[in-house]
């Protein structure tokens, strides 16, 4: 497992646990598959944005390998 928050740990198709929107007070991941990255910076202190292949959208924090 390695951090989110580097853009070039980050492909489409990765499974990735993520921090949604209204989760970032609790920290409470999601799991899914990484559909596109919508963070263009090469790096983000709180991990790149990314949608998963179900729509939603938020922080990666785990990326599974």
């Amino acid at each position: 497992m390695t951090d989110g928050v580097k853009r070039t740990n980050i492909k489409p198709g990765l499974k990735v646990s993520i921090v949604l929107k209204k989760d970032q007070r609790t920290g409470i991941l999601t799991e899914g598959i990484v559909k596109t990255l919508l963070t263009k910076s090469p790096s983000h202190p709180h991990g790149i944005k990314v949608r998963l292949e179900n729509d939603l959208v938020g922080r990666v924090k785990i990326i599974h390998n």
